[in-house]
């Protein structure tokens, strides 16, 4: 239960920064990617700010031996930059500077009701689910496949 509370917090005050600064407005981050025109630098400020709290937070985790609602940390296990991550950056960015909103504050706008961000929302969803169908698939098709040839196969021994 406590897990769930300090999660609501975190969230309540995740949206309400976006609120205070003005990153749930698509036109000032739109504003901040036209670096050729009206250019509106806020963006940089509040990515400075979160990155600076999430450094001070990062710092402090790192010296303890545990979370304090958790068993464990659950630090990333992989550090490579591959295709896939590259292409979702891509199609993150893209869609980004298209539509000037990316899923934290799309959440946050949900709360108006506005009919472009229920779509956007709506097609965020099927995106999720439609990667977890495709990643599930993919991850069938190569099992079925099995090792590939002049692997070495783990089989149980007699003893």
């Amino acid at each position: 239960m406590a897990l769930m509370i300090a999660s609501f917090v975190g969230g309540l005050v995740f949206g309400l920064g976006l609120l205070i600064s003005g990153m749930t407005e698509p036109a000032k981050v739109l504003g901040f990617l036209d670096i050729f025109g009206a250019w509106d630098a806020t963006l940089a400020f509040v990515m400075a700010g979160a990155v600076t709290v999430a450094a001070i937070g990062f710092a402090l985790a790192g010296r303890r031996s545990a979370p304090v609602l958790a068993s464990h940390f659950s630090w990333p296990a992989r550090s490579d930059i591959d295709a896939p991550l590259v292409i979702g950056s891509a199609l993150f960015g893209i869609g980004w500077g298209l539509s000037g909103i990316c899923p934290g504050p799309a959440l946050v706008n949900l709360a108006g009701l506005s009919a472009p961000i229920l779509v956007f929302v709506a097609a965020m969803v099927v995106g999720m689910f439609g990667y977890e169908l495709w990643h599930r698939r993919n991850a069938a098709l190569d099992a079925a496949k099995g090792p590939p040839p002049g692997t070495a196969v783990a089989a149980p021994s007699d003893g």
